[in-house]
């Protein structure tokens, strides 16, 4: 059922919910938490899919924000439509499509702020445009859970960047969830295995956020040189794991299948596909706490790196000519561990071993 409101508030937007619901024969509300989605007209409608699509796995009221400007003889008009859906048309929750024009467009929180659902979380997910700062934003501060995509940017590198600088405990990015299936399996992996772990190497595209994500949360939790490797892609493409008793590698060339292989063991095909925006989401609405470890990975990257920085960037500032084999673990004037280190010296590093894996329901 949809319900369209022109020129309206926000309290005829609630009154409208009510209506709409008891139209369908549904008249409590079994929501558990509400998703303000912002975005523009351009990618509205894949991010009002995926959050319908996520609601299924968390039923919520959506508030999909959409700024806009209207003009009329030289004048900005505010006015604030909206778009009312509820039963089959907004997945397992209630969806509110909110216009705002002229200087309403500035104050968005004002209208979002009746629209929330008493004493239940509210996550804000920023599908494009994400403000420099989310926590400090007016939409974020209403927020427990702030939700961005680094990879949706038009520089992902420097996206990556602002979300280190101005991190603040509640922010997550999905780019962050995408890697959830690589690090769990690597620590699946490393399970079976008792070697020492020497240096380590990540391969994909070149600005891919997620796969400088996984660099720097490998060098921070096991405190060895990680190389970043620029690959055609699609996505993160390999993960190898040096260690004493022989390499560890996982490698997908496909974005679907990927092959497993450990030490002194036949290797193994294992299903690694690239996921889609709801499920990344839903995953995402899964815990609603501060995610320390995508917060220690940030930190990394900026107090040990001075800067997080694209395989192309930290080439350039070498002076070399080729970016593919860049150093992802320590400043750039350290070098990658000697073959003496590898086979016994006093410079090798302690035996490290992975962290367990901080999502609650791996994928």
């Amino acid at each position: 059922m949809k319900i369209d409101l022109t020129d309206t508030t926000a309290s005829k937007i609630n009154k409208a919910l009510v209506q709409g619901r008891r139209a369908i024969g549904t008249p409590a509300v079994g929501m558990v938490l509400t998703l303000v989605v912002v975005t523009d007209e351009e990618n509205a409608y894949d991010a009002l899919k995926a959050a319908n699509d996520a609601s299924h796995e968390h039923p919520s009221r959506t508030l999909v924000v959409i700024k806009r400007v209207s003009r009329s003889r030289g004048r900005t008009q505010s006015r604030l439509d909206a778009e009312v859906r509820v039963g089959a048309d907004a997945g397992s929750g209630e969806t509110v499509v909110l216009r705002l024009y002229g200087e309403v467009s500035d104050h968005a929180q004002s209208v979002v702020l009746p629209l929330l659902l008493p004493d239940a979380p509210v996550v804000v997910w920023w599908s494009a445009d994400a403000p420099r700062d989310p926590a400090g934003d007016p939409l974020g501060a209403l927020s427990q859970r702030r939700v961005t995509d680094s990879y949706a940017a038009e520089k992902p590198i420097d996206e990556l960047r602002s979300r280190a600088e101005s991190y603040a405990p509640g922010d997550t990015d999905l780019a962050w969830a995408r890697i959830t299936p690589w690090r769990s399996m690597l620590a699946a992996a490393l399970d079976q295995v008792s070697s020492e772990i020497v240096s380590a190497e990540v391969a994909g595209e070149e600005s891919n956020p997620s796969v400088e994500l996984l660099a720097m949360w490998l060098a921070d939790r096991l405190h060895v040189h990680v190389r970043r490797a620029v690959s055609a892609g699609p996505g993160l493409t390999q993960v190898r794991l040096e260690t004493t008793g022989g390499p560890i590698t996982l490698h997908r060339s496909d974005g679907a299948m990927a092959t497993l292989a450990l030490p002194g063991q036949p290797d193994r095909a294992v299903a690694l596909k690239r996921r889609e925006t709801s499920e990344l989401l839903a995953e995402e609405l899964r815990r609603l706490d501060p995610d320390e470890t995508y917060a220690s990975a940030l930190r990394f990257g900026l107090d040990r790196l001075g800067g997080i920085q694209s395989a192309m960037e930290r080439a350039e500032a070498a002076q070399q000519p080729t970016p593919s084999l860049p150093v992802r673990g320590v400043p750039d004037s350290a070098s990658a561990p000697s073959a003496a280190a590898a086979d016994g010296d006093a410079a090798r590093p302690t035996p490290a071993k992975m962290p367990p894996v901080r999502k609650a329901d791996p994928q």
